[in-house]
């Protein structure tokens, strides 16, 4: 058996934690059964979002065979690699608060028998990126104004702090101050072009777009060069309610702003005619909430996480009551609110809720109780891997093979906006994001880096030495540093510009 616990960090201190409640009771549940306890790994996080897809135990088989192989085909085991059959996962955070002994031992007959518990399954086996629960981001996002209301907060309020730090003041006229220095000699010799380009992805509700702006047009007044005269200000979001408030935020500036609706993944599909030309391409707290999978290296073999979502039962028959139906059907009807929202579902099925308010409660309960079974299945190699479009998986291989076991998020999403928007920036333009990044892939492994929910919204961190890898085969050099003007938090400044 081989045992890992990662939140090694709360072992001292004031208020140390007691490694025995977590792993003792486990053990004892294991060494009772039939499982071959040398093909058992035994996982302990701390799990920091107290809204999240996990247990307090899951069981995560650890498949032998790409799915891709036929299953009479032999298993080529590679030389040097360690078989294991299963891992047990622990939330140290809420260990304590179970019965663990009972409920492991109830995962492992489960396992044996190949029974699912009574959950109710929302989805098959398959890439964390494809999973209902990015469905129910995406929905989050469409319906945010029905949200909003339900709960009677905004959506930045879920954050740390309740805003989000690109609205400092301080950053912004630094960032502009920097522009200017770029664009000074670029006028001084010609070469600056008459229309400039700021592209902001993820502009919220657009407190971020009316402090830069704000701030941009008084140190321009200063400046004396006439360049807000000519600044072209593109606030991009996914969701049209959030451009709607933010148009409203920068009302003083609306002839030099235009707004698109576009997915964040793929921003050259609306702003292609931008290519190469966009000065400053902003982003602030997008990539954790873009879809992503999971890899892992384990015991000198490679695989991916997958992920099947599921209600588990005493929570299916929670919604079961609510929506007056049966368990069974829930399923059925959560799917359906994902593909028609709350508003539309109402109507749809009057006999399940006498209003959009009542469909809103539903769809609140459901993410609520949504969680996520995980396992192992082995990659047949890094290059059949698809990253993101034209990114292979080859690009993981320094990560994974860097050091001891890791298991590692691989931002699909964010990792396909970011090559994206590359080609988006003129050749003295830069790419400046704030958001939660891992920037030493040692982070993976002692600390638990999500999913979690905030709100009604999916988040993750985000690798940034992936993107700083991906980043260099693409010419640009990649930095990361603490964000400047706000100390004590986690957000982390990417910067990209065009190598030397």
């Amino acid at each position: 058996m081989l045992v890992d616990f990662r939140p090694h960090s709360r072992l001292r201190g004031t208020t140390p934690i007691d490694i025995t409640t977590a792993l003792v009771p486990v053990v004892e549940a294991l060494s009772e059964g039939s499982t071959d306890l040398s093909k058992v790994r035994l996982v302990c996080d701390w799990v920091q979002y107290k809204e999240n897809f996990r247990d307090v135990v899951d069981l995560r088989p650890i498949l032998s065979r790409p799915e891709r192989l036929p299953g009479a085909d032999p298993v080529v085991v590679p030389v040097g690699v360690r078989e294991d059959d299963m891992e047990i996962a622990v939330d140290v955070r809420r260990s304590a608060k179970l019965p663990l002994k009972e409920h492991a031992a109830e995962l492992l007959r489960e396992y044996a028998a190949g029974d699912t518990g009574g959950r109710v399954l929302l989805e098959d086996w398959g890439a964390g990126s494809r999973s209902c629960i990015w469905s129910f981001n995406a929905r989050y996002w469409a319906d945010l104004d029905l949200w909003e209301k339900s709960t009677g907060r905004g959506y930045e309020q879920a954050l740390p702090g309740g805003e989000s730090d690109a609205r400092n003041h301080d950053a912004a006229r630094d960032l502009i101050r920097k522009l200017f220095a770029v664009w000074d000699p670029l006028v001084d010799t010609g070469a600056l072009p008459e229309e400039l380009y700021v592209v902001e992805l993820g502009v919220g509700n657009g407190s971020q777009a009316k402090v830069f702006l704000d701030e941009f047009r008084a140190l321009d007044g200063e400046h004396g060069r006439g360049y807000y005269r000519r600044l072209h200000y593109l606030m991009c979001d996914y969701s049209q309610h959030v451009l709607d408030l933010a148009r409203e935020t920068v009302v003083e500036h609306l002839a030099h702003v235009s707004s698109f609706a576009l997915d964040a993944t793929r921003p050259r599909t609306s702003l292609g005619f931008l290519r190469w030309k966009v000065f400053l391409v902003y982003i602030s707290n997008v990539y954790d909430n873009l879809p992503t999978d999971e890899v892992a290296q384990l015991g000198g073999r490679t695989y991916q996480v997958q992920t099947r979502a599921y209600l588990p039962p005493e929570r299916a028959a929670e919604l079961a009551e609510q929506a007056r139906t049966t368990p069974g059907d829930v399923g059925a009807l959560v799917h359906k609110l994902l593909r028609l929202g709350p508003a539309l579902l109402a109507e749809a099925a009057p006999a399940h809720f006498a209003d959009a308010d009542a469909a809103v409660a539903f769809w609140r309960a459901a993410w609520g109780a949504v969680r996520l079974e995980e396992r192992y299945v082995p990659l047949a190699g890094l290059d059949t891997y698809e990253l993101a479009p034209e990114v292979s998986g080859e690009m993981l291989r320094p990560l994974l093979e860097s050091g001891a076991d890791v298991r590692m998020h691989v931002n699909n999403g964010a990792l396909a906006s970011f090559v994206d928007s590359l080609q988006l920036l003129h050749p003295f333009g830069t790419l400046i994001c704030h958001d939660l990044f891992v920037t030493d892939v040692a982070a993976y492994r002692a600390n638990f880096r999500g999913p979690g929910k905030y709100d009604g919204s999916v988040v993750n961190w985000v690798n940034g030495p992936l993107l700083a890898h991906v980043g260099r085969r693409h010419g640009f050099d990649v930095h990361y540093a603490p964000f400047a003007h706000r100390s004590g938090g986690n957000i982390i400044t990417m910067t990209a510009q065009v190598r030397d």
